[in-house]
């Protein structure tokens, strides 16, 4: 599939020694969130912020208006953002994170409950840090990494019910649905779980809110695999899932194409105001946020620009394509491949390596060795849990490690290296050794733990 774009800058990419990188992972801690960037030749860590930007968007930047209230910057965004969303209230923020500590300082209280499909792990965080508890409800489809199903991204409709019986409104202040759903394998959540998982919270009084940093994608799943929707535009799927809700929180640094920014929308105008007055704060001006003008300019061309079916089409593709090559080599992956990212099974990849010893970090300090590649663990290290009744720790489901494909950056023959290490460390993967914790924070403490192999 040819790239829907033209190359009109590039960047020169970094080169080591496998010696080097022997060396500079065991410094790293064998965490390589604590590797420098100029040390990876392939970096799948995130696709996060690591956009390519458009020559629209590159332009935007001399127009933007760095006023400090009122700017016309932010009134664009706000435009925006009520065309594509549908929400007339907008908080910009400079990413999702703030958006996400925003809406659940102002929501959630001790004691609360929080349901969603599944949390991704900075917004579990964030409710947790408020004293709430968060319940993941996404079908048992989801679990199994070789299950072809559609629509793994699903809220399981009679769990979200059942809840909704046993515990008391009051108790339930919001639920989220991620879009797609990130932790479990970028799979994405179809328009009649939305619409049926909206009608079951609006009957109890409880308000919807997307964690929407990847909706276009989830749209272009609903166009290409929900019969119904195959006639609809990208744009009109995106104006039906966000019908369904009172708000959405984004991170701009996904699916808005730009390098920084986010922003939380809500029909709820005392929500609104009440969130302005924190933003105050913590992050700025309501009409910058913590945004400089040209950013919101970025994003208010990159909202339009992700929407469009020709670049959808390539980039899922273009993750399909590398998930296709894993497969076809006998590498274990999770199945359907997801809208940003190539999800290996590193259980089923190291079976002779336990949970407790993180077989998805040991694989991922094992492919930045071989080729420089860096990307990102998704399992017992960054998703296990102390059970508060027990005291034992609880490993997630899965123990995955996720290639993600940063937007309109790589080529296929980029993507090829990836490929071709995972291939040469699966021929010997009885080799690989697990791994124990040195240091790691309370909080979120996979972005700074420091491992040793065993």
């Amino acid at each position: 599939m040819m790239e829907p774009y033209k190359i009109k800058a590039v960047e020169p990419i970094p080169t080591t020694t496998r010696r080097k990188r022997e060396r500079l992972i065991r410094e790293a801690g064998y965490n390589v969130f604590n590797l420098a960037a100029e040390h990876v030749t392939v970096d799948l860590l995130t696709d996060s912020g690591t956009s390519a930007m458009s020559d629209r968007q590159w332009s935007r930047l001399m127009v933007g208006d760095e006023s400090f209230a009122g700017s016309r910057s932010f009134f664009r965004l706000q435009k925006t953002v009520r065309e594509i969303f549908g929400y007339r209230h907008l908080i910009p923020v400079h990413q999702a994170r703030a958006a996400e500590h925003l809406l659940f300082t102002a929501l959630v209280k001790p004691g609360d409950v929080v349901p969603s499909n599944m949390f991704f792990d900075t917004t579990r965080a964030n409710v947790e840090h408020r004293g709430g508890r968060t319940v993941d409800l996404v079908i048992q489809e989801a679990y199994d990494p070789r299950c072809d199903y559609p629509f793994k991204g699903n809220i399981d409709l009679k769990r979200l019910h059942r809840l909704l019986d046993t515990e008391s409104p009051e108790r339930l202040p919001l639920a989220v649905l991620t879009i797609t759903n990130n932790n479990g394998g970028g799979q994405p959540v179809s328009l009649a779980n939305i619409t049926e998982a909206s009608k079951l919270l609006t009957a109890k009084g409880i308000p919807l809110y997307f964690d929407a940093c990847r909706f276009a994608e989830n749209a272009f799943f609903i166009k290409e695999r929900e019969r119904d929707q195959a006639q609809s535009s990208i744009a009109e799927i995106v104006a039906k899932i966000f019908a369904c809700g009172q708000g959405c929180l984004v991170s701009a640094k996904k699916d808005g194409l730009a390098n920084m920014g986010g922003f939380l929308a809500t029909q709820n105008e005392k929500l609104a105001e009440r969130v302005k007055e924190m933003l105050l704060l913590i992050e700025g001006f309501p009409t910058f946020g913590g945004l400089a003008g040209r950013d919101m300019e970025v994003m208010a061309v990159g909202f339009r620009e992700v929407i469009d079916e020709r670049y959808l089409s390539f980039r899922i593709g273009q993750v399909r394509e590398l998930g296709e090559k894993l497969l076809a080599a006998g590498i274990p992956v999770l199945l359907p491949f997801g809208g940003h990212a190539v999800y290996v099974d590193a259980k089923a990849f190291l079976p002779h390596v336990p949970a407790e010893q993180f077989p998805a970090s040991a694989l991922s300090a094992a492919l930045y060795v071989e080729a420089g590649v860096r990307a990102a663990e998704v399992g017992s290290l960054s998703g296990s849990h102390r059970d508060p009744e027990s005291g034992q720790t609880v490993n997630p489901a899965m123990e995955l490690l996720r290639l993600s494909v940063p937007r309109r950056v790589y080529t296929s023959a980029h993507l090829d290296v990836a490929v071709e290490a995972l291939k040469k460390i699966y021929r010997r993967r009885e080799k690989l050794r697990g791994l124990k914790v040195v240091h790691k924070g309370e909080i979120l403490g996979h972005f700074t733990a420091r491992l040793e192999v065993l």
